[in-house]
Formats: structure tokens, C-alpha cells, sequence
């Protein structure tokens, strides 16, 4: 599996490909296309294909480029007006993409195919700070400063069907077969039905250098999750979108098609819990105090920055229109800014002790991006270590009928919180929440002018 480096307390992952590897799988015959990719607003990978040997003979030295609007578009890659860093005015000029070679991996569901995953920098090589990427890095620098390293797993639920994707598109993604006709939640017959499937996805992210833990059913008809053991909130970010493109493209390649949405149906949504703790930059213990037992005062005050900014920070967790659909009370997605220890009806929940506390997030849903959720928490948890803030009282019972503040019930509303907010401001800089809170302009304005079924199906002959 994994090995020490000589010297080091870091795992080296021996799955995970070095150039000099890359060249003997390519003059072997074993490797002719390379994928250059980046993460983009929403959460997906973008990039090329070059083949491999242009790749070693030319892009290693020369590298690539490509247009800054790859940060400036809608969910259907239409430009769209309001970005400062892309424009019909600017030109609509080039970003430079750099590899970070440690995420240099092969893609054994696809045919002798490596990926790459790139930083995105501009022709004078100063960072797109609006780069998903580039902002996570930027509260990993913020907290290694302050003599923490972040580690995070993120736990991504998806809902599989027996249609193709092209036949969902020609169904207008209404009246799908679900692999599953049951709630199948801890079903070991249920996963049976779809295990094709899991163990296809399980075994190539596997390979692709992930550690995967293990696939359970969920409540929704055809609803399933992969777990991945954590990791650094870099690698894990990587990981997540490597994982949700390649579960997509693996479905295809069985005839089948999934959904990471928030809320497809009226029924259980897709969360992404995500769970965070901080260690000493030495590896040492910064969240549990092992002489009393308990929880440092660092922990809480941790916790409390992330409730006090649960609601400026909601829009990272959840940015689009559909996120929203999945907060509803008793449904085990949150709707109470609240924390409690090993209780699911809080949106901060602390699990684990010692070596394993840590607090899990239970606002982002599966269309999250991970990047900037991660960000997000870490810019949060750091305010209220900077600040020393006191976390509210423990909910004890059921947060649904607490009475506490509600995370935001739509994308106005958490648009409203992140463009007003001071910490985000102060966290992430201007640049980067005027760009996001553009994002959520662009998308409410697609949907104001949307017609939905629901509209048509209540007002075509009765109204």
C-alpha cells in the first residue's frame, strides 16, 4: 500500500505515478494519453488530452494554457457577464496550467490513460487567487503559519439508475429506474444488486492511489456512498474530484448513469459530510488533551468559529439553487446552526476522541466543491481560534426544535451572507467573494428565468 520515506513522518503512496515511472509506462507502450486537468468553479474537472508522448517531449518543458473563461462560466459553459478576471473587454485571454506532480496518477478505468492536477497561474506567473485550488492553499498557508496542518475525509453520496445518460437526457431526467426499488441503507442485499458498479469504482480509485475504505447503501432508491479513508484537506480535495468524474464515467461504461445533486427527488437528498481536524505541524495532538481526556479549549474555539461563520460560509457549502431543497427538518440534512457531540441533527457534529477527534460538517451536499468547502471551514475554524470565541451551548435532543439560528434556506439568502461578511472577507479577500458572489448572481438569474414542471404541472389548465 503506502511506505515511509527515509527522513520523514509522511506516507508516500506508491500507487500514485513519478515522472520517471511515467516515462517507462510511455516508452512501453502502457501509457499513451495524459490528462491535464484543473478544478473549476463548480466543482469539475476540466482539461486536455494530449497524448503521452508530446506530453514528455513538450508539455513537461512548455506546458499548457488555456482561456480564463474555464473560470468564468455558467454550469453549461456559457460566458456570462460580471467576472473581473474574464471578459469580452479583457479579451478572454490565457490562464497557465502547472502540474503538481504529486497528484500524477494512472486512470485504470480508462485505456492506458494518466492524469495530472494543475495549479492555474496567469502569463506573469502570479496565481488565479479565484482558483478553487489556489484558495484552499491559501487557508492551508494561513493555518501552517499558525503551527497547524488540516486533515479532512469527505463522505459523497450519489444516487445510480439502470438508465443511460443519454436516455436520463431524453427522459428529461424524470421517471428513472433506480438500481435500487427500496431503501436499501446498510442493505448488504441491496449493494449486492449494484456491486458490478461499487467494486468497479472501488477498485479503480484503488488504483488511481486512493484508500478506499467501503461502499454502503443509503436511504433513496438507488442511493449508495464510497467511503475514502482521510487524508490531507489537499489530497482529499484532489481525491473527491478525481473520484466523482471517474464514478460518472464508470457508470457509463455500465450502461448506467449517477447523480451527485443535492436533491434529485422529493426523497433523501445527496450529502457530503465532511470531516475536519487539526494537527501540530510536528503531527502532534492540537484538537484532544490525552492527559485529561477531553477536548482542548483550541477544539472549541475552533468549533465556535466555524458556527459563527456557518451562515457567511453556507454559499461555499452550498451554491447552487438546488442545495437548498435538501435542508428540511427530520431529514438528517441540517437546518439549525447548532453543534453536538455524536448528534446527527446538528450541522456541527463532534465525533471521535484522542487520535481521531474531529468534528464532522453536515451542510454541504454531494454537489458540493470541495475545495472551497474545505476553505471555507478551515477560514472559519482559524477565525474563531484568532478570535478565541466561545462555541454556544451544546444542542442536546433534536436540533430541528431547538430554536437556533437556521442556515440559510435559499441561495439569496446565503448569497447575501457571503457578499456582506466581514470574516469572509478578511479570510478569503475580495477578489475571491466577489468572483463566488457573482457565481450565485449568474445562477439565480438562470433559474428567475426558468420555467420548472412544477410551474407547468400547476398552472397549464388551472390557472
Amino acid at each position: 500500500m503506502g511506505h515511509l520515506t527515509e527522513g520523514t513522518d509522511q506516507p508516500v503512496n506508491d500507487r500514485m505515478l513519478t515522472l520517471d515511472r511515467l516515462r517507462h509506462l510511455v516508452a512501453e507502450g502502457d501509457v499513451d494519453t495524459v490528462v491535464m486537468a484543473f478544478t473549476d468553479m463548480q466543482g469539475r474537472l476540466q482539461g486536455k488530452r494530449l497524448h503521452a508522448q508530446y506530453f514528455l517531449d513538450v508539455a513537461l518543458e512548455a506546458g499548457t494554457e488555456g482561456c480564463n473563461y474555464l473560470l468564468a462560466v455558467d454550469v453549461d459553459m456559457n460566458t456570462v457577464d460580471g467576472y473581473a478576471i474574464s471578459s469580452w473587454e479583457r479579451g478572454y485571454g490565457d490562464m497557465e496550467w502547472v502540474p503538481d506532480w504529486r497528484t500524477l496518477r494512472l486512470l485504470t478505468h480508462l485505456p492506458a490513460t494518466a492524469m495530472v492536477q494543475c495549479d492555474l497561474v496567469w502569463l506573469d506567473h502570479s496565481p488565479v487567487v479565484e482558483s478553487p485550488r489556489a484558495i484552499l492553499q491559501a487557508q492551508i498557508d494561513r493555518a501552517a503559519a499558525l503551527g497547524f496542518t488540516a486533515h479532512a475525509g469527505t463522505e459523497l453520496e450519489f444516487i445510480a439508475f439502470e438508465d443511460t445518460y443519454e436516455a436520463a437526457h431524453d427522459a428529461n431526467y424524470q421517471r428513472l429506474r433506480g438500481v435500487n426499488q427500496y431503501n436499501v441503507d446498510y442493505s448488504v442485499l441491496g449493494t449486492t444488486r449494484v456491486e458490478p458498479l461499487l467494486r468497479d469504482i472501488r477498485n479503480h480509485m484503488y488504483a488511481a492511489g486512493m484508500d478506499v475504505e467501503g461502499a454502503k447503501g443509503e436511504c433513496n432508491f438507488g442511493q449508495h456512498e464510497i467511503g475514502f479513508l482521510y487524508n490531507d484537506v489537499l489530497v482529499s480535495a484532489d481525491n473527491h474530484v478525481v473520484y466523482k468524474n471517474a464514478a460518472k464515467e464508470i457508470a457509463a461504461q455500465h450502461g448506467k448513469s449517477i447523480t451527485f445533486m443535492a436533491k434529485y427527488d422529493a426523497r433523501e437528498g445527496n450529502s457530503c459530510h465532511i470531516h475536519l481536524s487539526l494537527r501540530g505541524t510536528d503531527g502532534g495532538l492540537v484538537f484532544w488533551d490525552e492527559e485529561t481526556n477531553t477536548r482542548t479549549p483550541l477544539y472549541d474555539q475552533f468549533v465556535a468559529g466555524l458556527l459563527a461563520t456557518a451562515r457567511d460560509f453556507t454559499l461555499l457549502y452550498a451554491p447552487n439553487v438546488n442545495s437548498y431543497k435538501r435542508f428540511a427538518d427530520a431529514s438528517f440534512a441540517p437546518t439549525s446552526v447548532a453543534w453536538g457531540i455524536d448528534n446527527r441533527t446538528c450541522s456541527i457534529r463532534l465525533v471521535g476522541s484522542g487520535k481521531s477527534a474531529r468534528l464532522e460538517n453536515r451542510i454541504p451536499g454531494g454537489d458540493v466543491n470541495p475545495y472551497l468547502a474545505l476553505a471555507a471551514m478551515i477560514a472559519g475554524g482559524l477565525h474563531g481560534i484568532e478570535q478565541e470565541l466561545d462555541p454556544v451551548p451544546e444542542t442536546e435532543g433534536n436540533a430541528y426544535t431547538s430554536g437556533a439560528d437556521r442556515v440559510p434556506r435559499t441561495l439569496a439568502e446565503a448569497r447575501a451572507a457571503f457578499a456582506d461578511s466581514k470574516v469572509a472577507r478578511s479570510c478569503l479577500g475580495d477578489a475571491v467573494v466577489d468572483h463566488y458572489t457573482n457565481m450565485a448572481d449568474v445562477e439565480l438569474r438562470a433559474f428567475e428565468a426558468a420555467v420548472t414542471d412544477w410551474e407547468l404541472r400547476r398552472g397549464f389548465e388551472r390557472l
